[in-house]
């Protein structure tokens, strides 16, 4: 059985390199790609959304066919699936102006959103913000601001379905790594996202 919902966090915890699958401009999103997928060898699958489409429909089927198709052979109810969103993290306003989509994508199940072209600390903190429910705390002493993702869904979101989660066990931090030029773990400090070039395909 494993220990955390998100085996590529597993992973890196442990000081291991992840490897991926999945293209830069767009992935397969159907019901039956997801139960195929659910025997990848792969730590997880990117899903290019930020030059593939923006396919909400096409990304649930896909994670419920991910959930129909598990466990995976490390015991996890589904791989890792890890988002590009499209929009450009250049400054804050630009983030915050589009955190609707990192909303979409999280409702969906999946466990994680790359947030390409992030050019300054100030849009990384806009992007955290948006993909964090108010209730979460962590990082809120270290200048992090109020989670911006809404507040009706907390316990209700269809993604919760993914991550074999029941609405009354609460709702999952969501996680963001930072890692350190060499691609390690880095200590805990701000929250911050993986740089978008540390993953090996």
């Amino acid at each position: 059985m494993s220990n955390r919902i998100n085996r590529a966090i597993e992973l890196l915890e442990s000081g291991q390199p992840i490897y991926y699958i999945g293209g830069h401009t767009g992935h397969v999103l159907t019901y039956e790609q997801g139960r195929i997928d659910a025997g990848t060898w792969a730590d997880y699958i990117n899903v290019g959304m930020e030059h593939g489409a923006f396919d909400m429909t096409g990304l649930e089927a896909y994670m419920r066919g991910l959930v129909d198709g598990g466990p995976t052979r490390s015991g996890h109810r589904t791989p890792t699936v890890i988002v590009e969103a499209p929009v450009e993290g250049v400054d804050a306003d630009i983030v915050r102006y589009n955190t609707w989509q990192f909303r979409q994508i999280l409702a969906r199940g999946v466990h994680g959103i790359l947030l390409c072209q992030a050019e300054s600390a100030a849009a990384v903190r806009a992007f955290v913000e948006g993909c964090r429910y108010p209730i979460q705390q962590a990082g809120r002493d270290r200048g992090l601001g109020e989670g911006r993702r809404g507040r009706e869904a907390e316990g209700e979101e269809k993604g919760k379905c993914s991550h074999g989660v029941s609405p009354s066990g609460g709702v999952p931090e969501v996680a963001t790594r930072r890692l350190t030029p060499q691609g390690a773990p880095a200590a805990a400090r701000p929250l911050l996202p993986a740089p978008a070039n540390t993953h090996a395909s």
